[in-house]
């Protein structure tokens, strides 16, 4: 197939991702042999193993895990070691480690997922971890999703090898393909809800649907420097870290797609209008990356008039504007705020 007819394909269906594509096997006939065989693997899988293109990778791994160390204090490691449950992760470390940054936009990875999604990718979100997650089946879709749909992934890195011992991921392989299921499937409207949801509503589904269809796990038995690509919806966790005196030294990079609108589906009710949109950051050049539809900037007054209310109050919340809409509150002598959370959100309250 020649160069116009692939264009011509993609122009058909820009809103998905060219690994997941009705019309993958032409889209990729043409790409060189490396491309081919991870795509490949991405569509079948929804995940996909390489080398991590870094030519000092193991003077950067072995920095990274030098300065954030100090990070963890020894009654967290002391917890861990125990047995007990220790959040031993840091989020966002780019902000203060060039290394992670370093990491997070390598541009031959940035090139690749451009390539795979046919869309320009940017990185938004770094987590380290000096031990397995240990995190429950989930799908990212849900936590970071994108309108069209599909339009993220994580890669992450090991930064030593990885045995059964030492928590290695776990993968059930197709699982990408099932549909992302969101608030409105389970029935449950957040916005209404009192505390802030969170992923464990999902995981009665996610395990119903992994036995439905039969599937089976894999676990990514990484060497130093192996990566991991992985699409959003595939469902994936972390397993036991059995060897509580081994460490595990890890990064996941997060990437979006340009062109896109990018939010929360866990605290969104968007026919309820409220949309968890995520105002970030592209990683590689340090600029706030704007929310698209279709070609479009979203308005900010938009944005903001839908921002969830999950658990903090409406975004950019005025007080004063609220008494003053809501007269009987302000006699009452209520704390605005408060009493938008615990009552005026779900009797539908005018904020100003």
């Amino acid at each position: 197939m020649n160069q116009n007819s692939v264009s011509n394909l993609r122009r058909l269906l820009p809103g998905v991702p060219n690994i997941e594509s009705p019309f993958f096997e032409s889209l990729f006939a043409n790409a060189e042999p490396h491309v081919q065989q991870i795509a490949k693997q991405l569509h079948t899988n929804g995940v996909a193993a390489f080398k991590f293109p870094e030519a000092e990778f193991d003077q950067l791994a072995a920095d990274i895990k030098a300065s954030l160390s100090k990070s963890f204090n020894e009654q967290s490691w002391a917890r861990f070691r125990a047995g007990g449950g220790a959040d031993l992760r840091l989020l966002n470390a780019w902000q203060v480690d060039a290394n992670v940054r370093r990491i997070a936009a390598n541009q031959s990875v940035i090139n690749l997922l451009s390539k795979l999604y046919g869309a320009q990718a940017w990185p938004f979100q770094t987590l380290n971890f000096p031990v397995g997650t240990q995190q429950a089946l989930h799908s990212d879709a849900i936590h970071f999703n994108s309108v069209p749909e599909r339009f993220m992934c994580g890669v992450w890195v090991a930064f030593e090898d990885v045995t059964v011992d030492n928590g290695p991921l776990f993968y059930y392989p197709g699982s990408h393909r099932l549909p992302i299921y969101t608030n409105e499937h389970l029935g449950r409207c957040v916005s209404t809800l009192p505390t802030r949801p969170d992923q464990t509503m999902y995981e009665p589904m996610w395990r119903a649907l992994v036995e439905a269809h039969g599937m089976k796990p894999k676990r990514f038995l990484a060497k130093k420097g192996d990566a991991l690509i992985w699409a959003a919806n595939l469902l994936h966790g972390g397993s036991p870290h059995i060897n509580r005196e081994a460490s595990r030294w890890s990064q996941v990079t997060h990437y979006f797609f340009e062109d896109c609108a990018w939010y929360s589906p866990l605290f969104s009710d968007p026919f309820y209008g409220q949309i968890y949109f995520r105002k970030l950051i592209n990683i590689q050049n340090g600029h706030f990356m704007p929310n698209r539809y279709a070609g479009w900037d979203i308005p900010d007054q938009f944005i903001d008039s839908t921002r969830s209310t999950q658990p903090d109050g409406p975004y950019h919340f005025d007080a004063n504007a609220y008494l003053e809409a809501n007269p009987d509150v302000a006699q009452a002598g209520a704390d605005a705020l408060q009493h938008y959370i615990l009552h005026g959100h779900a009797e539908r309250r005018r904020l100003r």
